[in-house]
């Protein structure tokens, strides 16, 4: 199996431009990976395909205003796009456009200065008063929305490209299966018995990146900074040993309790876990943790699509999205969602 199995064609009319009208309207697609047999439903019907003792994992991570435009004292105006959060201060950026170190940047009378050019195309940026460069993105930037929608960010996406459970900010993408989940859906899901649990894993621009090579083995997975609390991880071991099933909402939720699976089954302390996620999920991978795999449609040749297809099974997987296709679902960010169970 190659990276080439996983590139499929999708119309450019398939992919969802802008979130519905009303968030939680979007269509649920459920596969049994067992059979491969398939069901549609709505998305604020969620809570009819899951049981009592079940638990669902949310990542509360926020999305924080990461596209920024600066000038240099030449004039030269220069693109930055902060990169997500780790556990040190949120101050890299990639940029477009020519930079060195000691180069003065310009922004709404405040000035930058580049730090340090970490590799090419990604610099290390503070601010000259000493003060946090979060704050001018926060102040001044723009919503960093998937370069695959084709536009620039609007109003709309102040709010949508957001969860509506969002705590952590540190995300330059957004835990995109989570974004119809509404409060009226999660009540109802707890008010059936499903327990609900929470972690945070910071989104990088990694999530949006084809695989360039062939060989899955010639590929390096962007590390992403996650932290599962430990009342989080408390619930995840007590409904594993009681035969619940662990139900990821995105596959960031996925990487990060694949990634710390031996540490979740072996925890017995009183401190935040925490991890760097690099793992590369792809059909032949074991999963650990998780029972169920709520997620969107994904694009072709992504690390993403080939983890939905590691959990289904690819030739599930591949039937389920040509269905998809052919029933009019829409595709990637703002689209429409697969339960896979």
């Amino acid at each position: 199996m190659r990276v080439a199995d996983f590139d499929y064609k999708l119309p450019d009319e398939k992919i969802a431009k802008y979130p519905p009208l009303e968030r939680g309207s979007t269509h649920l697609l459920v596969l049994n990976r067992q059979t491969g047999a398939i069901e549609h439903a709505d998305y604020a019907r969620l809570d009819a395909f899951l049981e009592k003792g079940d638990l669902l994992v949310l990542n509360d991570t926020g999305v924080v205003r990461a596209r920024l435009m600066a000038c240099k004292h030449t004039g030269a105006k220069i693109e930055l796009m902060l990169l997500e959060k780790h556990t040190e201060e949120q101050n890299l950026v990639l940029y477009r456009g020519r930079l060195k170190k000691g180069d003065k940047l310009d922004v709404h009378a405040h000035e930058l200065m580049v730090a340090d050019i970490v590799e090419h195309g990604i610099a290390r940026i503070e601010m000259k008063d000493g003060g946090a460069l979060k704050n001018i993105f926060d102040h001044f930037g723009g919503v960093p929305i998937p370069p695959y929608l084709k536009r620039n960010a609007e109003e709309v996406d102040r709010e949508r490209y957001q969860t509506v459970f969002a705590e952590s900010p540190g995300s330059v993408a957004a835990p995109t299966a989570s974004l119809n989940m509404t409060q009226e859906l999660l009540e109802k899901i707890e008010n059936k018995g499903v327990e609900i649990a929470k972690m945070t894993l910071h989104v990088g621009l990694g999530t949006f990146l084809p695989i360039r090579v062939e060989s899955f083995q010639e590929h390096v997975m962007h590390r992403e900074f996650y932290s599962i609390p430990v009342k989080s991880v408390e619930k995840i071991r007590r409904v594993k040993a009681s035969g619940g099933r662990i139900i990821a909402v995105g596959t960031t939720v996925t990487r990060a309790l694949e990634h710390a699976a031996e540490r979740l089954l072996a925890f017995s302390g009183d401190n935040v876990l925490t991890g760097e996620a690099d793992i590369f999920i792809y059909p032949g991978y074991h999963f650990s943790i998780i029972d169920a795999l709520l997620t969107n449609f994904h694009a072709p040749r992504s690390t993403v699509l080939m983890l939905t297809a590691a959990y289904a099974g690819a030739d599930n997987l591949r039937n389920a999205y040509y269905e998809a296709l052919e029933k009019g679902y829409l595709f990637l960010s703002y689209g429409d969602s697969m339960l896979i169970r």
